[in-house]
C-alpha cells in the first residue's frame, strides 16, 4: 500500500463524520479534500480515534520471558489499539541504570509496532534504600521521564523528597504504588466483611490513602509532578479530589478491573481475581467512576501484568497478583464507563490517549488528531460484540479475569506512524 492514503466516512468520539488524509507517516488533513490521485479507504462509520497511551505495562523483560516480552507485549498492545506503553522497571535486572532502560527501548524499536517507553525504577533494585540513576536514565537514550517503584511503594519520606527533587529538573513524574508495606504484610485482599468470612487476611483501604495523603503533600512541598498508579478506594479519590482543589500537581490512574470487579470475586478462590492493590468494594467502584467522571482520575491504565500459568493455577496465598488488560483495556472501559452513562465516549478516549500522552512527556508524538501529527490512529468498530478468550490472547500469558466476558467495541485496525500495524485484525508479522 501507499504511504499516502485518505480515510473517509470515518466518525469521531464526537459523533461527527469526517475524513482524514495521511502522507508519509503524517496527518496532513481532516475534514478537507486532499489534492491528487490518491487510495481511500472507507471505514464505513467506524471510529476513528487517537491510538491508546498506557502509563502502566509490565513487559518483564529482560528476565522474565517465561511470563511476557517485548514481542509479545507490543502485540498484545496493538490488538488492544495502543501505540504506545510505558514498560514498568521490575525486570530482572530491574530497570534502575541507563544500560537497561535504553536495552528496553532498543527492544522495543527493533519491534516497531508502537513506542515502548521505559520507567526508570526510583530506588536501587527496587528496594526503598538507595535512589536508583535518576538523572542518568532521563538523559539517556531512552529519555526516562516516568519514575517509579511498581510493585513497591517508595516508602521512605525522605527518599520519596528527594526522588521529587530529582524529576523537577527535567520535569519528570513520580508514578507511586500506594501500598504501606507495614499495613500490607501478607494481605491476600481487601479488609472487610468478606475478607474476615474467608478467612483470608485483608489489605485495609488506609494503607493506599495513608501514601497518598502524605506524597501530595510533599509534591506541594516540593513542587514537583506525582503520579498515584491503580488508585483504588473511595478515600483516595478524595484525597486525590482535595489535592487537586489546592492546586497540588498530581495525576491518578484507575484500571479497567477496578471499574468492574469487585472482591466478592475472592469467595471463589480463583487466584486469577487476585491483584495489586486488590479488588475493593461496589461502593469504591462507583466512586472510582465519578472520579474519571469529574476529571478527579486523569486516566485509564491497564497496569498488565502477566504470569506464568504455574504461578496462577494454584492456591490463592501462593499465586501472583495481576492480571494481563491490554487487549480488553478499552472495551472494558467502555462497558464500564460509556455504556454505563458515566461518561462521555469523548471523556474516555481522552484518558486513553491525550492525557496519558501529556503526563508522560509524549504530546509531541502522540497529540491527537491534529494536523502534522504523527499518523497513530485507532480504528474501533463500536457495534461488534465480541467475546473475551484467554485461549487466543497475543499475551505469552493467559491470566485475565474477563475470560467468557462478552462485549461491545472491537479494535479493528491500527496506524503505528503511518503503516498498518494491524488490518482488519490481522497483526503485521
Amino acid at each position: 500500500m501507499s504511504n499516502s492514503f485518505k480515510l473517509v466516512n470515518a466518525r469521531l468520539a464526537s459523533n461527527e463524520r469526517t475524513s482524514l488524509t495521511v502522507e508519509s507517516g503524517v496527518i496532513t488533513s481532516i475534514g478537507e479534500n486532499s489534492s491528487g490521485s490518491m487510495e481511500e479507504i472507507d471505514l464505513k462509520g467506524k471510529l476513528l480515534c487517537p491510538s491508546f497511551v498506557d502509563l502502566h505495562t509490565h513487559l518483564r523483560e529482560p528476565g522474565k520471558e517465561d511470563a511476557e516480552t517485548v514481542a509479545s507485549g507490543t502485540r498484545a498492545a496493538v490488538r488492544g489499539g495502543f501505540g504506545a506503553i510505558f514498560a514498568m522497571p521490575n525486570t530482572n535486572p530491574v530497570a534502575d541504570t541507563a544500560g537497561v532502560v535504553e536495552q528496553v527501548h532498543s527492544l522495543g524499536i527493533e519491534e516497531g509496532r508502537c513506542d515502548v517507553l521505559p520507567i526508570g525504577a526510583v530506588t536501587r533494585g527496587q528496594e526503598g534504600k538507595q535512589l536508583a540513576e535518576i538523572l542518568a536514565m532521563a538523559h539517556s537514550r531512552a529519555n526516562v521521564r516516568v519514575f517509579s517503584d511498581d510493585g513497591h511503594c517508595v516508602s521512605d519520606s525522605l527518599l520519596m523528597r528527594r526522588a521529587l527533587e530529582y524529576v523537577k529538573i527535567f520535569d519528570g513524574v513520580i508514578a507511586q504504588h500506594a501500598q504501606d508495606p507495614e499495613l500490607t504484610k501478607d494481605a491476600q485482599m481487601n479488609e472487610g466483611v468478606i475478607s474476615s468470612r474467608l478467612g483470608l487476611k485483608g489489605w485495609p483501604a488506609v494503607a493506599e490513602e495513608a501514601i497518598i495523603a502524605r506524597d501530595v503533600l510533599l509534591a506541594d512541598h516540593v513542587g514537583s509532578r506525582l503520579h498515584i498508579c491503580h488508585v483504588s478506594t473511595e478515600g483516595s479519590v478524595e484525597i486525590v479530589r482535595w489535592a487537586k482543589a489546592r492546586g497540588i500537581q498530581v495525576t491518578a490512574e484507575v484500571t479497567p478491573h477496578h471499574l468492574l470487579l469487585t472482591d466478592d470475586l475472592a469467595s471463589t478462590f480463583n487466584p486469577i481475581y487476585k491483584v495489586n492493590p486488590p479488588l475493593r468494594t461496589e461502593r469504591d467502584v462507583h466512586a472510582l467512576r465519578d472520579g474519571v467522571a469529574d476529571g478527579t482520575i486523569d486516566i485509564v491504565a491497564t497496569d498488565h501484568a502477566p504470569h506464568p500459568l504455574e504461578a496462577k493455577e494454584c492456591e490463592w496465598p501462593a499465586a501472583a497478583f495481576g492480571m494481563i488488560g491490554l487487549e480488553s483495556a478499552f472495551a472494558i472501559a467502555y462497558h464500564s464507563l460509556v455504556k454505563s452513562g458515566s461518561i462521555s465516549l469523548q471523556t474516555l478516549i481522552a484518558a486513553m490517549t491525550t492525557k496519558p500522552a501529556v503526563i508522560g512527556g509524549l504530546s509531541d508524538r502522540m497529540s491527537g488528531l491534529t494536523v502534522g501529527a504523527p499518523a497513530c490512529l485507532a480504528v474501533i468498530d463500536l457495534e461488534r460484540t465480541w467475546t473475551i478468550d484467554r485461549e487466543k490472547v497475543e499475551s505469552k500469558s493467559s491470566n485475565t479475569p474477563f475470560h467468557g466476558f462478552e462485549v461491545e467495541g472491537l479494535v479493528e485496525s491500527v496506524l503505528y506512524r503511518g503503516q498498518w500495524v494491524m488490518r482488519d485484525g490481522v497483526i503485521r508479522k
